[in-house]
């Protein structure tokens, strides 16, 4: 029998000895069946929505995976983590594997996401092991070129050569990822949930399916239930080059990437029902806890975006969320939760205390009942009575909280794009900003660092189309004119970035004054996430730049330059 960290045996009899994570990558709620989707995408969701709480209302703590997942796996905000693509590994910190682990749970992580490596880190704990991404050689995130990254990312002076190796990792993922997709190995990622069940007692296995994320290749069966007559290969499948406005997207064409989107979602859902059969039939159906949520969405064509990147809009991080534990019941919660609540409620449904680092000098967060799911509405979210609070309980608990760094590998894509199609891309605009955004179930605020700051009333602007305390933000970077249309590279025209200042926020990008916000729910939105800001280390209120160059590449070790030379960047 499993031990908690402090030693003792915890009492069977109070739940579910097992834990099943499933993440559905990049899955919009609004396309599953439980949350009124009118295509029949997910029936087998819709069974398990039955026997589970359905949250309606859950956010994401990012837009994107890698940040998402180690605030999964530690229970902290991304500031707080600080894994994000300029700093794409997880240090420092011990995560919720490490700690079952040491507790006596037998721990599993399978995958088809590039980001959930041991290079990231975010595997550090599990048992067992295995990612089943097959862009890049197996040995390109690590050893030589992964300490090279490190490197070229912690330099300023050197991060002109990471853009060159990011450039390289975009060109090669283009080339080979257009051949396949990810739904071809989630049926090994479920076969080998199994194999590993089979041998285990006590168990923690986290599973990520990235059938919905871009490319989309579905199997052909649900091609022709859900996207009839359309040619994955007809259709945009590099959201870049459509953010970029070096490429347009007509109704008809968004019309076929939502089928097949659509498509790679019911593969998803036939997967998942394979495996909650198989441990039905088994017997530990009754004894495992099941979570199943998605670490964020996608845009397709909303605020003319396409993707997951450059904006905090509810599609993105307004995610999925359904617990099966006997001491949620069914039925379904409208309050706001986090996803970085999952981890204290991991460690909840397993009796795990947490907080012994796995290593010196590493944080180690322990099981904090407010931020356990499994905790009865008296304690979940009582933030007040924290002795340590994070920054999302200093904050408040009426809100849930967004944090989206300078996005390296997305922007250096963007620029490729553009410039490939004779565009430049204003620096003065999403693309180049950091985000911060607080979220109720009326009302959200979003900080930006480099343009006017963006507020909607959610429950009835739900579309986020009218901002209340500036103008209406630019979607692609371009609206699809060259730079020789535009004027000066970055001069405004077509951008929607022409210096204007809307009520309560600043021609570049700054604070909002609370006292020019009128509507109650946006200003208790933005007190909320000035707050968190102040928690968190302070507002992201100037742009962040910064000259680079690649005159320090002599300071790199042999291996290093040995590597990069390699890969064509040293002569």
């Amino acid at each position: 029998m499993s031990q908690d960290s402090s030693g003792s045996d915890p009492d069977p009899d109070d739940g579910p000895g097992n834990v099943l994570f499933v993440v559905m990558d990049t899955v919009r709620k609004d396309h599953l069946t439980p949350y009124g989707y009118d295509r029949p995408t997910t029936p087998g969701l819709a069974s398990f929505a039955e026997e589970a709480t359905v949250f309606e209302e859950a956010v994401a703590p990012a837009p994107w995976t890698l940040p998402v997942h180690a605030s999964m796996f530690t229970g902290t905000y991304p500031s707080r983590h600080g894994a994000d693509q300029e700093n794409p590994y997880l240090d420092g910190a011990t995560t919720l594997a490490e700690t079952l682990s040491a507790a006596g749970y037998d721990t599993a992580c399978y995958s088809s996401n590039a980001w959930i490596t041991p290079y990231t880190h975010l595997t550090d704990g599990f048992d067992d092991q295995d990612n089943f991404f097959e862009v890049m050689p197996g040995g390109f995130l690590s050893g030589p070129l992964a300490r090279a990254w490190r490197t070229l990312n912690d330099n300023d002076s050197l991060r002109r050569v990471a853009d060159k190796l990011v450039s390289l990792g975009n060109s090669a993922h283009e080339l080979l990822a257009g051949g396949g997709s990810a739904d071809s190995k989630t049926p090994a990622v479920i076969d080998s949930v199994q194999s590993f069940v089979e041998s285990s007692d006590d168990w923690f296995v986290f599973a990520n399916l990235m059938d919905a994320h871009l490319p989309y290749h579905p199997p052909e069966e649900f091609v022709e239930e859900f996207a009839p007559s359309v040619s994955s290969e007809d259709v945009c499948q590099n959201s870049k080059e459509y953010n970029s406005g070096a490429r347009d997207i007509d109704d008809d064409e968004w019309a076929a990437i939502s089928g097949l989107y659509d498509a790679e979602i019911a593969h998803i859902d036939d997967q998942l029902t394979r495996l909650f059969d198989w441990l039905k039939a088994r017997g530990e159906w009754d004894d495992t806890t099941v979570i199943v949520c998605a670490d964020h969405g996608e845009l397709h064509g909303e605020h003319d975006l396409y993707g997951h990147e450059f904006c905090l809009y509810d599609p993105l991080v307004n995610v999925p969320l359904l617990v099966k534990h006997p001491s949620l019941g069914t039925g379904r919660r409208d309050d706001v939760v986090e996803l970085i609540d999952l981890y204290h409620t991991v460690l909840d449904a397993l009796g795990v205390e947490g907080g012994t680092p796995a290593s010196p000098g590493e944080e180690a967060v322990a099981l904090d009942p407010t931020r356990s799911l499994l905790s009865g509405p008296e304690t979940y979210r009582a933030f007040d009575a924290v002795d340590d609070p994070d920054a999302g309980q200093r904050a408040g608990a009426d809100h849930a909280y967004v944090e989206y760094s300078r996005p390296v590998v997305e922007l250096k894509q963007l620029e490729e794009k553009a410039s490939d199609a004779g565009l430049a891309i204003p620096e003065e605009s999403r693309f180049y900003s950091r985000m911060r955004a607080a979220r109720s179930t009326t009302a959200k605020y979003v900080r930006v660092d480099r343009t006017p700051d963006e507020a909607y009333r959610l429950d009835r602007d739900p579309g986020e189309t009218e901002n209340l305390v500036g103008p209406a933000p630019p979607g692609r970077a371009n609206g699809g004119r060259r730079a020789s249309d535009r004027g000066e590279a970055g001069a405004g025209a077509g951008t929607g970035n022409d210096g204007r200042a809307g009520a309560g926020a600043s021609a570049d990008g700054g604070v909002a004054d609370p006292g020019a916000i009128e509507d109650e729910h946006v200003a208790a939105a933005e007190q909320a996430l000035a707050r968190f800001e102040a928690a968190a280390g302070g507002a992201w209120t100037d742009a962040d730049t910064g000259e680079v160059s690649d005159e320090s590449v002599s300071d790199m070790d042999s291996e290093m330059q040995d590597r990069l030379r390699d890969l064509g960047y040293l002569e």
